[in-house]
């Protein structure tokens, strides 16, 4: 039985009778055919309605525009074939689902990505002719002896071809580029230089910062030790008693048991301190770091009296040691 006939017998349904109806609702626009059966697309124009498709659906089918009788009754297979022809056996469609397999393994393969590893034939020199992958291993089976001599070859390779190449091709040697953010060239020299310069304005304000916390005269004192280390270079070894530089600086030293003191021209007109501030003349109670108070004082003591009890305790404590001493001596 061929595959024409298989389908006339068990899926086509015979001729209705000639004088019955058909009580299913026609479609508008469309004749009612007097042949029989009619095999109609329900999707032809995609936009039928529902209840339109199901009619059709329920409706009489045409075959190639002959009626099931005749469809029969005809010697010639009116059947058309649509696509890959239908396997004759099994085993037919077997082999054929196997070379299409293939074929769809080998378009797969074609179409992978770049994360396979590369192969490609060796060189030319070699003559070896032999497929090998992008680390310089042979492809194929093969042991790891093999793999690591052959990847070890071809480090061999790149190294050699690296050294053999120009600076002006490698890089080597060459100064490294930096850019920023934006991707425009930093001058290294130029950001050396700026951050080296505000280095050295960091330092200078943080020396000056602690210069200002010193004192006026601190700071004289310390330049007038500067300049007498200057001078020193020019001091003879020997210093007599008619040097001028040596009585000049005997001079100028206060004693407080100077009886001469008060002779001096040059003390009693001194209304100026070493910073160059007018001094205080009047009377003041004395402290232990000798700072005279300044011009504008109104002679009024607003300390806690601790200077006072201060050189109390010392000479207290100084004429205690000298009585003791005293009375050994009279023992």
């Amino acid at each position: 039985m061929s595959l024409a006939d298989y389908l006339a017998k068990n899926y086509l349904t015979a001729d209705p009778k000639a004088g019955k109806t058909s009580k299913k609702r026609k479609r508008k626009g469309e004749q009612q055919s007097s042949s029989g059966l009619v095999i109609a697309d329900d999707d032809a124009l995609g936009w039928d309605d529902k209840n339109e498709r199901n009619d059709e659906e329920d409706g009489p089918t045409t075959v190639s525009g002959q009626t099931s009788a005749e469809f029969r009754r005809a010697k010639k297979n009116a059947w058309r074939t649509v696509g890959a022809p239908a396997p004759s056996s099994s085993e037919q469609g077997a082999a054929d689902a196997i070379i299409a397999s293939a074929a769809a393994e080998n378009a797969a393969r074609d179409a992978a990505d770049d994360s396979a590893p590369a192969i490609f034939e060796s060189d030319a020199g070699n003559g070896d002719g032999i497929a090998k992958m992008e680390s310089g291993a042979h492809a194929g089976l093969q042991t790891a002896e093999q793999v690591t001599a052959a990847m070890k070859e071809r480090q061999a390779e790149e190294r050699a071809r690296f050294l053999s190449d120009d600076a002006a091709h490698s890089g080597r040697g060459s100064e490294t580029i930096y850019r920023d953010a934006s991707g425009r060239i930093i001058n290294v020299a130029m950001k050396r230089a700026e951050a080296r310069k505000k280095l050295e304005a960091e330092e200078a304000a943080a020396a000056a910062a602690l210069e200002a916390q010193k004192g006026a005269v601190q700071l004289a004192q310390r330049s007038e030790k500067r300049q007498a280390l200057k001078d020193a270079k020019y001091i003879p070894v020997a210093r007599t008693a008619d040097d001028a530089d040596l009585n000049a600086e005997l001079k100028a030293q206060d004693r407080w048991n100077d009886p001469a003191a008060g002779f001096l021209e040059s003390k009693r007109g001194a209304s100026k301190s070493v910073s160059g501030k007018p001094l205080y003349t009047g009377p003041f109670v004395p402290n232990r770091y000798g700072i005279r108070p300044g011009h504008r004082w109104d002679g009024v003591d607003r300390g806690n009296g601790f200077e006072k009890e201060y050189f109390a305790a010392r000479n207290r404590r100084k004429n205690v040691k000298d009585l003791e001493y005293a009375w050994q001596m009279d023992e």
